[in-house]
């Protein structure tokens, strides 16, 4: 190829990327209009972005919640827009909901805890057993280190039971049941998760009001009682919102037997074979064992390590157990 015709390809393709680009720039400064023929032409938008109806009134914890102030209707409608188009996360949530609700729910129920408190666990970690945020915040209920341990909780080098799922939940129960003791309102009760029973208290009398959603907070407390409406919200009616899932979709429950350790483990690994499972999927069901081995403490103190069962470690779609049917579709 000569130097010549190759220049000229070269000077060809600047002007037809010139003009190309001038076409773009034209149709984006016009709006997406183009009028060389007087006809009005427009992006073609495959998908439309449709802001969410606020409903005029939510409930939580068979309190109802009216949004017509202006206020409370806003933020109500930046968390349910924020999760509606949060797609992939918002639809994560429910997936993994079908595994955990059905663990969470007995406790809170067994504990006089109202349900609508398991949204807490989906706004504060995704169900994330291995969250951890960072403010070193760790597992499903977010327990900082120090309240971990006030709220009962192990956490040493070896073992933090801010990841196991029954024990945290537990311990989330007492929290909120301490909470309620101290205001006697579910909404200001969610709120002190979020801030500490010490600061909403303080800005409570500050600010002489009853309730959370009249106080001037920081941003993210001030959103976070919305998050838990909005998420519910969804949680609810999914299809309302844009989510559509089947049954397979679903993560389903995994059944466990328990071993109880009673002389300490050496070695993960090969404790984990003695099972017929590998060490990942040890760890993965045991989230709180957080070293290759385990030493017991002195007082006598044992521990479960859960097993989980070979036949639901497969994906087989009849045997998943819909919690909700409110989350499919078919």
């Amino acid at each position: 190829m000569s130097n010549t015709y190759s220049s000229n390809l070269k000077n060809g393709a600047l002007i037809l990327l010139s003009a190309a680009t001038a076409v773009l720039l034209t149709l984006f400064l016009t709006g997406g209009k183009a009028s060389d023929d007087g006809r009005e032409q427009r992006f073609n938008v495959p998908n439309q972005t449709i802001s969410v109806p606020v409903p005029a009134s939510v409930s939580f914890c068979d309190i109802n919640i009216n949004l017509d102030r202006l206020d409370m209707r806003e933020r109500f409608d930046r968390e349910i827009n924020t999760f509606t188009y949060f797609h992939s996360s918002t639809l994560m949530y429910i997936k993994k909901a079908n595994r955990y609700f059905p663990i969470i729910e007995p406790i809170l129920q067994k504990n006089n805890i109202p349900d609508d408190f398991k949204y807490l666990s989906v706004i504060e970690s995704g169900l994330d057993t291995r969250a951890l945020s960072p403010a070193r915040a760790a597992g499903l209920w977010q327990f900082m280190e120090g309240t971990g341990r006030d709220y009962g909780l192990e956490i040493r080098d070896e073992v933090d039971e801010r990841y196991h799922i029954e024990k945290a939940t537990e311990a989330a129960c007492r929290y909120l049941r301490d909470a309620y003791y101290r205001y006697g309102d579910w909404v200001n009760v969610a709120a002190s998760y979020n801030a500490g029973v010490a600061k909403i208290s303080s800005e409570l009398d500050k600010q002489q009001v009853n309730n959370a959603f009249d106080l001037l907070l920081v941003s993210e407390t001030s959103r976070y009682v919305f998050r838990l409406l909005a998420i519910k919200e969804i949680f609810k009616n999914p299809q309302k919102y844009g989510f559509y899932l089947k049954k397979e979709n679903l993560y389903p429950a995994v059944g466990v037997d328990y071993v109880e350790v009673t002389d300490g483990v050496s070695n993960f690994a090969s404790f984990a074979k003695q099972y017929g499972i590998n060490y990942m999927l040890l760890k993965e069901y045991n989230v709180w064992l957080r070293d290759t081995k385990l030493t017991l403490p002195r007082d006598g103190r044992t521990y479960m390590i859960a097993i989980p069962r070979q036949g639901d470690l497969y994906f087989n779609k009849d045997r998943i157990n819909v919690h909700d049917k409110a989350w499919i579709s078919d």
